[in-house]
């Protein structure tokens, strides 16, 4: 489900009955919602939750997922997290998840792409693939760029359930609040981030996202070309004049 107020574009995984899981309509429908917000010039903080109070996501569906597909289409089926996950990496919007309960499995690699985490208190994370003899590949590439490795070595391993606090301290979740306040701190992100340069948020995220694999000397090299193309932009001038004019900048996105 997807809704736009103003700026702000929200995605909603609705299936709450069944605790939100990631069927193979589901990640279909968040790649289309999540391409229509990265073309749409008026959209410029994407925030993705769950429907209910229960689950911001469980995981997989595997009901979901043609039984009668061989093992090799079931392979090639799993492309589309890979996408999903490199898309958001690579929206040039910020993401903000809303996380409204329970992020499990590949509900927590969704989670944990998005850029920034707003959590109620209630909440808890994990990857129990492993207690049924499954190991998270997929959502390991977005955990270990996120979590320190014994941090996430204990939770793929022991397959146990994490508290948002905890997560917190990880540096994963931005925000821990009551359930009640969570739409407020939502919004309080949310409204900071509309005020910011559509452009520069763009090469800002793309940058981050690219250099964190880089060889340090590439990554330096990268960014000084990445500095250039801010200064250039015409927000990043109005900024500027903004400063000094002592005044509040009108950005264009350009």
């Amino acid at each position: 489900m997807l809704a736009l107020d103003g700026h702000v574009a929200t995605i909603t995984l609705n299936r709450p009955d069944q605790r939100n899981p990631l069927s193979a309509g589901m990640l279909r429908d968040l790649l289309v919602a999540m391409r229509w917000c990265q073309a749409e010039n008026d959209v410029r903080v994407v925030v993705l939750t769950g429907a209910g109070n229960r689950a911001f996501c469980a995981g997989a569906d595997l009901s979901s997922f043609d039984t009668d597909a061989s093992e090799l289409e079931r392979h090639h089926g799993r492309q589309a997290f890979v996408e999903l996950f490199a898309l958001m990496a690579a929206l040039g919007k910020p993401v903000v998840g809303r996380i409204n309960g329970h992020a499990l499995a590949g509900g927590l690699g969704l989670a944990v792409s998005c850029d920034l985490l707003v959590a109620v208190d209630t909440a808890t994370f994990g990857t129990p693939e492993v207690n049924v003899g499954i190991w998270p590949m997929m959502i390991q590439a977005v955990l270990s760029r996120n979590l320190p490795r014994k941090v996430l070595l204990e939770m793929v391993m022991l397959g146990d359930r994490w508290t948002a606090t905890q997560m917190q301290s990880f540096g994963v979740v931005n925000r821990v609040v009551p359930v009640h306040e969570l739409d407020a701190a939502v919004k309080e992100v949310t409204d900071k981030l509309i005020k910011k340069s559509p452009a520069v948020m763009r090469l800002g995220k793309d940058s981050f996202y690219r250099q964190q694999d880089m060889e340090f000397r590439a990554a330096l090299d990268y960014l000084q070309s990445q500095v250039t193309l801010v200064t250039l932009t015409e927000d990043s001038k109005e900024g500027v004049r903004a400063f000094f004019e002592k005044r509040e900048p009108d950005f264009k996105g350009t």
